[in-house]
C-alpha cells in the first residue's frame, strides 16, 4: 500500500506498541526503525532511523497512563518528524487522554482537553485520528482535520456472534451516554434502558433509578470509558434488582485505573469487554471476567483510507 503522494510510515511510540504492531500487520508494512527512550533523568529521546523525507507518517500513540509522559512522546516524536521532512504528519490516539476535561467544571478550572490539543498542533500534527471521543465537540478544539472513529461495528459484530438479539437490551449508564447506547441499539434493533445516575464526589456514583423495563434481558451496558468501575457495578447490581437475566458490559477505553479490574472480577457483571485502545495491564489481561476487542483492522482501515485520500466516515455508514 502506497499513500496518494509518497510512501507511508508507520512510528509507534511506547504507548500501545502491541497494538501498532497489529496495525502495522493489517497494513502488512513494517513499523519504522525509531528510538524513543529516557535520559537518566527521565528527559525522553526520539531518533526516527529511516528516511520519512516526503512521507505520509503516521504516528500510533495512545495518551493513556502514565498520561503527561506518552503526550510528551507524541509530541516530540512529531517535532522529529517534522524536522526531518515528512510531507504529513497524522497522530493516530486512539484514546485521547484529557477528554474527560472538556469543559469548565467549576470557578478557575482549566479546559485541558482544548490545552491538549492545542499542543498538538503546535507540534507540527497535520491532522489527527482517534477513538470514541469523550464529547464530540473535542473535534472542533482542534484546528486541523480530526477524524473521530468509532468501536460500534467492532462491538456490534461481537455481540451478533455471541448474544440471541431478540433477549437482549441496551443500557446507558448515565443520561450523558444516551446518544452513543441508542447508536448502538439502533444497530442491532433492540430496546433502550437508561440508569439515572447521582454522582456524589469524583470516581464514584449512585445508581437512583432505571428508566425502563429491563425484567427478563440480557442487558448489555455501554459507554466510552471505564475507568474505577463503580459505575458498571452500581449499574449492574440495579439492573439485577429490576428483574435482567445477566449483565454484560461493551467499553471502548478500558482506563481500569487503581484496584477496578479487581471491583470488576468481584461484582456481578457476567462479563466486561474493551478493546485494546489502551494498552491492558496484568490484572486486565488475567481477569476471568474481562476481555478484550481488537480494533486493529478498524483503524488500519482507517490509514489506509486517509493515505489513498478515500472517505473514512463511510466505514461506519
Amino acid at each position: 500500500m502506497s499513500a496518494k503522494n509518497g510512501s507511508i510510515k508507520l512510528v509507534a511510540g511506547n504507548s500501545n506498541p502491541a497494538l501498532a504492531q497489529e496495525i502495522a500487520n493489517w497494513l502488512h508494512m513494517p513499523l519504522t526503525k525509531a528510538i524513543v527512550r529516557r535520559f537518566a533523568d527521565m528527559e525522553i529521546f526520539v531518533e526516527i532511523q529511516e528516511n520519512v523525507r516526503g512521507s505520509d507518517v503516521f504516528i500510533i500513540q495512545s495518551t493513556s497512563f502514565p498520561a503527561n509522559d506518552h503526550l510528551m512522546e507524541l509530541l516530540i516524536i512529531t517535532d522529529a518528524l517534522r524536522r526531518a521532512s515528512a510531507r504529513r504528519i497524522t497522530a493516530v490516539v486512539p484514546y485521547f487522554g484529557y477528554a474527560r476535561q472538556d469543559r469548565k467544571s467549576g470557578s478557575r478550572t482549566p479546559i485541558s482537553a482544548k490545552l491538549v490539543a492545542n499542543l498538538i498542533t503546535r507540534a507540527g500534527v497535520d491532522r489527527v485520528m482517534t477513538l470514541d471521543l469523550h464529547a464530540g465537540q473535542i473535534q472542533g478544539f482542534f484546528d486541523i482535520p480530526t477524524d473521530n472513529l468509532y468501536a460500534s461495528p467492532v462491538m456490534v459484530r461481537d455481540i451478533k456472534e455471541r448474544f440471541d438479539l431478540a433477549n437482549v437490551m441496551v443500557v446507558s449508564p448515565d443520561v450523558g451516554g444516551v446518544v452513543r447506547a441508542r447508536g448502538l441499539a439502533k444497530r442491532i434493533n433492540t430496546p433502550l434502558a437508561i440508569i439515572d445516575k447521582r454522582r456524589e464526589r469524583a470516581g464514584e456514583s449512585e445508581v437512583m433509578n432505571v428508566i425502563g423495563d429491563a425484567a427478563g434481558f440480557t442487558c448489555i451496558l455501554v459507554d466510552d470509558i471505564v475507568d474505577s468501575g463503580g459505575t458498571l457495578v452500581n449499574a449492574a447490581d440495579a439492573l439485577l434488582a429490576n428483574g435482567a437475566k445477566d449483565v454484560y458490559a461493551y467499553i471502548t477505553h478500558g482506563v481500569l485505573s487503581g484496584g477496578a479490574a479487581a471491583r470488576i472480577a468481584g461484582s456481578r457483571l457476567k462479563e466486561l469487554v474493551i478493546t485494546d485502545s489502551i494498552q491492558p495491564t496484568e490484572a486486565v489481561r488475567n481477569s476471568a471476567n474481562i476481555r478484550t476487542l481488537s480494533i486493529a483492522s478498524l483503524i488500519g482501515e482507517a490509514i489506509g483510507r486517509t493515505a489513498s485520500e478515500e472517505s473514512v466516515s463511510s466505514l461506519f455508514d
